[in-house]
């Protein structure tokens, strides 16, 4: 009597395959977006300290001249050589030159940024403004995070 001796196959059919693949791209079309959403986040922050420092700047300013512009030899922060200040991916400037009772800063953002803006006022009124899809703008407050205001 012969015995028949069978080998065992081994490996993967092609429904599991399948079904893998499909696994891994559901999970990464709802991963992807929080991701992003996590790096722009990260990167935001930036253009808020930016901000927060500039005017912390121009407090020190109004509290030695009571004036935020540029009285006699004491030059408004606005007015040095580096009133253009780069933190991160955010330009941070004033906006039409302060006067002696208000100011206007603007946090511009670049690369990943890119359309993301922050302002602040004297009076600590703060805005943003996005054209991101999902990120709303408006109310008084800096938008760090999507839904946030």
């Amino acid at each position: 009597m012969r015995r028949f001796i069978f080998k065992r196959q081994s490996g993967f059919t092609l429904i599991e395959v399948m079904i893998v693949v499909a696994i891994i791209g559901i999970l990464a079309a709802i991963a992807y977006p929080s991701y992003r959403d996590y790096i722009i986040r990260g990167q935001l922050v930036d253009g808020t300290n930016g901000l927060a420092s500039m005017r912390a700047e121009m407090e020190r300013h109004f509290q030695d001249n009571r004036s935020y512009a540029t009285v006699g030899a004491f030059v408004t922060p606005c007015a040095r050589a580096v009133a253009t200040r780069t933190f991160g991916n955010f330009v941070v400037t004033c906006s039409a030159g302060p006067t002696d009772t208000t100011y206007t800063l603007l946090a511009t953002g670049n690369g990943p940024v890119a359309n993301f803006g922050f302002t602040v006022t004297q009076a600590d009124v703060r805005a943003t403004t996005t054209t991101v899809a999902g990120w709303m703008t408006g109310g008084a407050c800096w938008l760090v995070r999507r839904g946030q205001c």
